[in-house]
């Protein structure tokens, strides 16, 4: 059987669940559905599903007309389900019979996700029970309330539990599903995704720096254009009182309005980006791990080693395996 007649989509289904967030609901679609592999074939097969295989009213008035019913989660490799305002998951804490049936068509070890208020079919499924999770910061405080025994982190685009994800609110579902491509086929094809779909392959910082809240008007100049500079220089020092100095503000008024701008301390951003630079270096090129170490800014392999650890729950060594072996099997 010649490797063309082997190419098999990984299966997603998004379940549709009424009184539905319309925007969420399509961007499985959009962003998954544009995944493509050397050959131009599509990466995923993305189907919509609602408990009956009817048309599902959305929160703004439309209504979406899916694939199919609930037998549709049978055969999926991977759930999505985006949000919604379900009553049963949404405001007591419990699932609904007939949603509790179609979840139980579900195989085990199918990855599960969901976007924005998804989140809460999850929890009440018992699915995030003990793991961190995130949803829609206007929502966290109910969430908190409905579901305890979840770990939530409302400062965070998305949460990546291995076999279970949750994002953010709304466009929040694009930086998961740019990291669901990202996870499975490398950066180079997530890359791809995003500049189709027009939207940046990675945002900066996490939800917080969303959230309403009161922010002092002062006279001083945004972080914006260090950060652009020191994501293109992650080797160099990047240390709060060098920022600071090229910023032209003093290091108290850096880092607070840092945080304000991104959601994320200076230390926790410029690791981000070394993690971003190292996983790149990985991916494309045979340099050793003590070389990808120096060039992202870490300095020494064993560095390198922990944050990969902390960051991406994996050795150097074995992301360099799985990723550059899905490249290798994209381009043969």
């Amino acid at each position: 059987m010649s490797r063309s007649s082997r190419h098999s989509p990984h299966r997603v289904v998004v379940l549709l669940l009424e009184p539905l967030v319309g925007y969420d609901a399509t961007i499985p679609s959009a962003v998954l559905g544009s995944a493509k592999d050397a050959q131009d074939r599509p990466l995923y097969d993305v189907a919509m599903a609602s408990l009956d295989g009817g048309p599902v009213t959305t929160t703004t008035g439309y209504a979406v007309l899916p694939h199919g019913d609930a037998s549709l989660l049978a055969r999926a490799d991977t759930v999505i389900v985006p949000g919604t305002r379900i009553p049963g998951p949404r405001l007591e804490g419990v699932v609904p019979g007939d949603l509790a049936a179609a979840l139980a068509r579900i195989r085990t070890g199918t990855r599960v996700v969901s976007i924005c208020t998804g989140a809460y079919v999850l929890a009440a499924a018992g699915l995030l029970d003990g793991r961190r999770a995130t949803t829609h910061w206007q929502h966290t405080e109910m969430f908190r309330e409905l579901y305890p025994q979840v770990d939530l982190d409302e400062d965070v685009l998305f949460t990546d539990d291995g076999d279970v994800l949750t994002s953010a609110g709304l466009s929040a579902g694009v930086d998961l599903c740019l990291h669901l491509v990202r996870r499975d086929h490398g950066a180079a094809v997530a890359n791809d995704v995003a500049r189709y779909c027009v939207v940046p392959p990675w945002r900066d910082g996490g939800q917080a720096q969303f959230i309403e809240r009161p922010i002092p008007v002062v006279d001083d100049a945004s972080t914006s254009a260090v950060r652009a500079w020191a994501s293109g220089h992650v080797a160099d020092d990047l240390s709060v009182p060098a920022l600071a100095r090229r910023a032209r503000m003093s290091e108290r008024t850096f880092a607070r309005r840092f945080r304000e701008e991104t959601g994320l301390t200076p230390a926790a951003w410029v690791t981000q980006q070394r993690v971003r630079q190292a996983q790149h270096l990985l991916e494309t090129t045979d340099l050793t791990v003590d070389d990808i170490a120096t060039r992202a800014g870490f300095g020494t392999g064993a560095s390198l080693r922990k944050h990969c650890a902390a960051t991406l729950g994996v050795s150097p060594q074995a992301y360099r395996r799985t990723f550059r072996g899905a490249v290798e099997s994209r381009s043969a």
